[in-house]
């Protein structure tokens, strides 16, 4: 299968925290998601509960220096994955020092898987 992506994944042992951004009540609980990989673009995360394709959630990413990205992401892929869903995410107005941080990790990253 011919690589889509145009940007590179990298796997992140972390936890985010969303919180839906439609004004409504009920809506606007967080809930924890595992992550399953993050680019400069965007994020994949599994997650039991429903989310809607096209909707807009507010983050907080925990990366891999325990500091924490404020960021917001967009639903554009599901995939039900037994009792939970498997998602992809694309960032929206990401700032770029942000992206820049994500970057320099995954050339450290791969500097150190070479050596």
């Amino acid at each position: 299968m011919q690589e889509k992506r145009k940007a590179e994944r990298t796997e992140l042992e972390s936890r985010l925290i969303i919180k839906a951004l439609n004004g409504t009540e009920d809506e606007s609980k967080e809930v924890a998601i595992s992550v399953i990989d993050v680019s400069k673009n965007g994020v994949g995360f599994a997650c039991t509960e429903k989310l809607e394709i096209g909707a807009v959630y507010e983050a907080y990413l925990t990366i891999w220096t325990q500091e924490i990205l404020h960021c917001f992401m967009e639903i554009v892929r599901i995939v039900k994955n037994g009792d939970s869903f498997d998602y992809g995410a694309i960032f929206v107005g990401m700032p770029d020092m942000e992206v820049k941080r994500i970057e320099i990790y995954q050339t450290v990253s791969h500097l150190n898987n070479e050596l």
